[in-house]
Parts: C-alpha cells; structure tokens; sequence
C-alpha cells in the first residue's frame, strides 16, 4: 500500500525540487505538480512529488493519526522513513 504524507517545505531548489521535512527526515522532493509553493508551506507527498497543499492544522492532524496507527505516538514523522 503506498500512503501520500503531508510534509513541510524548508528549501526550494532549482529544477523544480524542493526539501522536505517530516519529524526531522528531510527529503528532496519534486514540485513540477504545483505552482507557487513557497518555504513553510505543508504539501502531500506521494512518490517524491507534492501533490497538493494543505492546511498546517490539518497537515499536524494527520501527522498525529498515522503516528498513532503505526503505533509510534505524538505524531513524530517516524513513519515517513
């Protein structure tokens, strides 16, 4: 099963490539599916590409209920490794 994940853009990069980070992993992914994403902002990533951009709040919330339902608690980004 393959599961999209909202992370935090920290850095954008030539070519369309940005970091990414969840719970302290940092990922370069690929922007070429969005326009205008800025440092800061949360997107879903799936395959190493920002789909779509979301809500902090509710990029947080998710975060928390994938930690829970890998059993890892508080929402740490462990399971995005």
């Amino acid at each position: 099963m393959c599961l999209a994940i909202p992370a935090q853009v920290i850095e954008l990069r030539a070519g369309e490539q940005a970091l990414a980070e969840v719970g302290g992993v940092r990922k370069e992914i690929s922007l070429a599916l969005l326009e205008g994403v800025a440092v800061g902002d949360y997107v879903i990533v799936h395959v190493g590409y920002a789909l779509a951009r979301v809500d902090p709040a509710e990029a947080q919330a998710t975060l928390r209920l994938v930690a829970e339902m890998a059993g890892l608690g508080g929402g740490s980004g462990e399971a995005y490794r």
